[in-house]
């Protein structure tokens, strides 16, 4: 199975959309925990879906499930009492209590994508997710647009 990972920090619409596009995307599955922000310009929750299925025929689902918790992300990001060693454990942790593995299909991540805003993977909890997966389900190509 191929599963993508993208974020859309400091990316033009037109990048985002056309990566899309060029890797044959069928979904974009949202990892976020807040998609609504107006921060998020062209991937704010609705905008999001409209563009992806008028311009790319993406489908487009927001899975909360797959995002950190509200406390974890504070303690990572705002306060500054987690490193990223210690975030990528607790969210780990976290989805393998949810056992996400077993509650969702690998059908939905085929030629899927996974969502957040960090520009990069490395400390982005997509990347971790990913990789949960692959180790639990077993067989994922894993590529970073």
């Amino acid at each position: 199975m191929d599963l993508f990972t993208i974020g859309f920090t400091q990316t033009s619409a037109e990048e985002f959309f056309e990566s899309l596009k060029k890797n044959h995307i069928k979904t974009l599955i949202d990892v976020r925990l807040n998609n609504s922000s107006q921060l998020a310009g062209y991937a704010k929750k609705n905008d999001l879906k409209y563009f992806l299925k008028a311009l790319c025929d993406i489908h487009y689902v927001h899975i909360l499930d797959l995002a950190p918790t509200k406390e974890m992300l504070d303690q990572f990001k705002k306060q500054k009492n987690m490193s990223w060693i210690e975030y990528e454990q607790s969210y780990l942790n976290l989805i393998d209590n949810r056992k996400i593995e077993k509650k969702l299909s690998p059908e939905l991540f085929e030629n899927g994508c996974l969502l957040c805003s960090e520009k990069k993977p490395h400390h982005c909890h997509r990347r971790v997710l990913a990789e949960y997966l692959n180790e639990k389900w077993g067989d994922i190509r894993i590529k970073h647009l």
